[in-house]
């Protein structure tokens, strides 16, 4: 079935999962130009009508972070300008999660800053998959649909011998997330006990929970330097764990991430397509990448409907 009134943009950072969303929507993509002033100012035009349309931006703020940001501001603002009936911007990762709370002294909090940066804008309603923390939905004053990836590695872990198997939190800010993978696979859970004295850089303090030999299958939102993952991982093979594999979420791959996993002891890594993926990481680093474009498309179709994205979850087809 085609949805008429539904337009489906996107700003350029993940310009692939958007193409795959429109495929399940079977829908072409809206027609959109973004460029640049000579000074690097963004700028947008959309080249179609959405006067009265239900209108869906597909923007991961992933890297370069900063440029990726405006362009969905300012293709919200195109948007509310041309008098769309509904805005609504599916954000995979949002970027600038991490910065939710002030760790010391005159810090910013710039995760409230971005939720009203995009309330502002025009936005009626976000669409994001696993939230570094879900307290955030709290900084929106506009409806956030949270979407969880467990389903989608609980399918694909699915199709091996999971009996000698343990579920790890790779700290505990990850239990819930760690524990609803755990659920679906009724697998037992470890947590690793960390502190992060520095952005990206975190120190093992303790294993809570029998891991030795074990196969282990660590649960994370993100995956940046992987330098945390890397010295998680080492502190599981000293306490005689088997076989690790890693289901992050999104794959930020930043700095000397592709380094840390080569030099890590992981045995494969499962990723969703919430953010493009180089092919230098996918062929060095024993990457598989989920789409998610499914999840996302059925979710679109439910907004549109003005049914309950909840119910959707409990049986998303993927």
């Amino acid at each position: 079935m085609k949805y008429l009134r539904i337009k489906v943009f996107s700003c350029g950072s993940n310009e692939t999962l958007a193409a795959a969303v429109c495929e399940r929507l079977s829908l072409d993509p809206g027609k959109i130009t973004m460029s640049s002033f000579a000074d690097g100012e963004s700028y947008c035009r959309i080249d179609e009508s959405v006067r009265g349309c239900d209108t869906f931006i597909i923007q991961p703020i992933c890297a370069p972070v900063n440029e990726n940001l405006m362009k969905l501001l300012i293709a919200t603002d195109a948007l509310r300008r041309a008098s769309a009936g509904s805005i609504t911007a599916v954000v995979p990762y949002l970027g600038y999660s991490r910065q939710e709370k002030k760790r010391t002294g005159r810090e910013p909090i710039t995760a409230k800053l971005v939720a009203n940066l995009l309330t502002t804008a025009g936005l009626d309603r976000i669409v994001t998959l696993e939230m570094h923390a879900p307290s955030l939905q709290g900084f929106y004053d506009i409806p956030v649909d949270h979407i969880s990836s467990a389903r989608l590695f609980a399918k694909k872990l699915e199709e091996r011998d999971l009996s000698n198997s343990i579920i790890v939190s790779p700290d505990t800010g990850g239990v819930t997330r760690a524990r609803h993978l755990g659920r679906l696979l009724d697998l037992p859970m470890a947590i690793i006990d960390k502190r992060r004295p520095e952005p990206n850089d975190a120190v093992v303090m303790n294993i809570v929970g029998d891991v030795a030999d074990k196969d282990i299958i660590i649960v994370d939102d993100i995956i940046d330097t992987a330098g945390t993952l890397k010295s998680a991982v080492i502190s599981l093979k000293e306490k005689g764990a088997k076989r690790v594999t890693v289901c992050g979420t999104h794959p930020v791959f930043s700095g000397p991430a592709m380094n840390n996993i080569i030099n890590s002891e992981i045995d494969e890594i499962f990723v969703t397509n919430s953010i493009p993926v180089s092919e230098e990481m996918k062929k060095n680093c024993n990457i598989e990448i989920l789409s998610i474009a499914g999840l996302l498309g059925q979710t679109i179709k439910s907004i549109f409907e003005k049914r309950s994205v909840s119910e959707l979850l409990e049986d998303i087809q993927l």
